[in-house]
């Protein structure tokens, strides 16, 4: 139960979103020189109705004093933000917004919510930069509200919206503790709670299961395997996109029973379904033997360390002399500076009891288990521009 789309983990054996869309996020501070949105920058006056693509606040580094920053940053962290973006995934305001602009009595009438409360929160989302605002109380989306439409970012919002708030609200245990706060708060592990959550599941494995492919994914050559085994695959996403760009190759699918049930339907709609065998079982319990390569994607950093050093010491045992392993997950970098995944880190402690680990701590944890780090291939920038935080860890015997 992470903080990301298009990745995730249903499961204890699913592949576990990161904290960031394609595991990658924007600098939390805003290009500082961005000049405001509005006439002579002051606040929109009636002949300019369009939304700001921000949300009009100043961005930190241009108050007039550390305090002033300090207050933007306290300002642009409050809790109203996420959860206006939580409330619009919620009630689908962007897959209604999809097909042309709509009223806010017509949204209201849509989700039945009260027509002045939503046309309030419209008009704050607006200010976000999902939804431009014309005259007549009419909304449309932009740019950015498309990419909010449906699939694995709404749902990560979702999540992170929901139980993942409350248990940030008690970040202050995990702190002192070490443990993670979200068993305190719901009284049970993040994965137990799933099993018992018809909802939270459902959503959680929409998030995970038809989110993006790690882009990190295809910088792996799998040109001389013949079987590529995905552990905590969720619904087989990933299988998939490896095996329809390489026909020759078949593919082994291992997640929990209450994951897997899905997986056939979005093989067979990938095309690659009589190449792939379904099992339906924890990694903890065993990994199927005779693979080429076994992948982990955004699975070691649900877990620490000594229940990861389990799940590896399962690939160990079912790997050949000639087998490798792939783990694709967040490498946070030594030293200094911002980086995503040290937040993606703390969402891992309090939600998960989980974290996300240097190249030194891999390499450790990967030694403990018997294995050895053959190719380091670090995060790239995507050709948009994207940033990407996810690295890929070969590792043999």
């Amino acid at each position: 139960m992470t903080s990301s789309p298009d990745t995730g983990a249903s499961s204890p054996d699913s592949e576990a979103p990161s904290s960031f869309p394609d595991g990658g996020a924007p600098s939390p501070f805003p290009d500082s020189e961005a000049p405001s949105p509005f006439p002579d920058g002051g606040v929109p006056s009636p002949d300019n109705e369009a939304s700001p693509p921000g949300d009009g606040t100043p961005s930190p580094g241009n108050g007039t004093s550390a305090s002033d920053d300090l207050f933007q940053l306290v300002f642009r962290s409050a809790p109203w933000t996420f959860q206006s973006l939580y409330v619009t995934a919620r009630l689908g305001l962007a897959d209604l917004l999809g097909d042309g602009p709509l009223t806010s009595d017509e949204l209201a009438v849509a989700t039945e919510s009260d027509a002045d409360a939503l046309y309030r929160f419209c008009r704050a989302v607006a200010a976000l930069g999902l939804f431009r605002e014309h005259p007549g109380r009419i909304f449309e989306l932009t740019s950015t509200g498309e990419a909010f439409r449906g699939g694995g970012l709404a749902q990560f919002t979702i999540v992170n919206g929901a139980e993942n708030f409350r248990s940030w609200a008690d970040v202050m245990y995990s702190v002192r503790t070490g443990k993670p706060a979200f068993d305190r708060v719901y009284g049970m592990p993040a994965f137990a709670f799933l099993d018992r959550d018809e909802e939270a599941r459902k959503v959680f494995h929409t998030m995970v299961g038809r989110g993006t492919v790690p882009p990190a994914v295809d910088s792996c050559d799998f040109s001389s395997d013949t079987t590529v085994v995905d552990l905590g695959g969720s619904v087989g996403t990933l299988l998939a996109h490896v095996l329809r760009e390489r026909p020759e190759l078949r593919g082994v699918l291992q997640d929990l029973p209450s994951v897997v049930g899905e997986a056939p339907t979005v093989l067979a709609g990938a095309g690659v379904a009589g190449r792939v065998e379904i099992v339906g079982r924890s990694f903890f319990d065993g990994v199927p033997a005779g693979g080429s390569t076994y992948v982990l994607s955004r699975v070691l950093h649900d877990w620490g360390d000594e229940d990861a050093l389990r799940i590896l010491r399962n690939v160990r045992a079912a790997m050949t002399e000639d087998s490798r392993l792939v783990v694709i997950d967040q490498v946070i970098p030594e030293g200094g500076g911002f980086h995503p995944g040290k937040f993606s880190d703390l969402q891992m402690l309090v939600v998960l009891g989980g974290r996300e680990r240097t190249v030194e701590e891999f390499r450790g944890l990967l030694l403990r288990a018997g294995l050895k780090i053959r190719a380091l291939r670090p995060p790239a920038d995507d050709p948009a521009g994207s940033p990407r935080t996810e690295a890929v860890i070969e590792a043999g015997v």
